[in-house]
C-alpha cells in the first residue's frame, strides 16, 4: 500500500489532533480485507447488525471505525477460544 509523505498509508482516512491519532477509519476495501468477506456479505452482516456499522463521511464515502471493526475481530476469537 502506498503511503503519504507523513507516513500514513493511503485509503486512510484519520481524524488528526495535536499529532496524536484520535480515530482511525477503514475504506470498504479495508474492512472486506481484514474481515475476509466479500463486501456484499460485509453489507448483509451489517444490515443484520452482525458488524460495525458503517459511518457516512460525505457524499459518496463511507468508512468504519478501525477499532470497532477489530473489537468484532476480537469477539469472534474470543467465542472460537471458548469453544475449544
Amino acid at each position: 500500500m502506498k503511503e503519504l509523505p507523513w507516513g500514513f498509508p493511503w485509503g486512510i482516512a484519520m481524524l488528526l489532533t495535536m499529532r496524536s491519532i484520535v480515530m482511525k477509519m477503514l475504506s470498504r476495501r479495508q474492512v472486506t480485507e481484514l474481515v475476509l468477506h466479500s463486501p456484499q456479505h460485509v453489507a448483509r452482516l451489517e444490515a443484520a447488525g452482525r458488524l460495525p456499522v458503517r459511518v457516512k463521511l460525505g457524499h459518496n464515502r463511507v468508512g468504519w471505525v478501525e477499532d470497532e471493526v477489530l473489537d468484532w475481530l476480537q469477539q469472534r476469537i474470543n467465542v472460537r477460544n471458548q469453544q475449544h
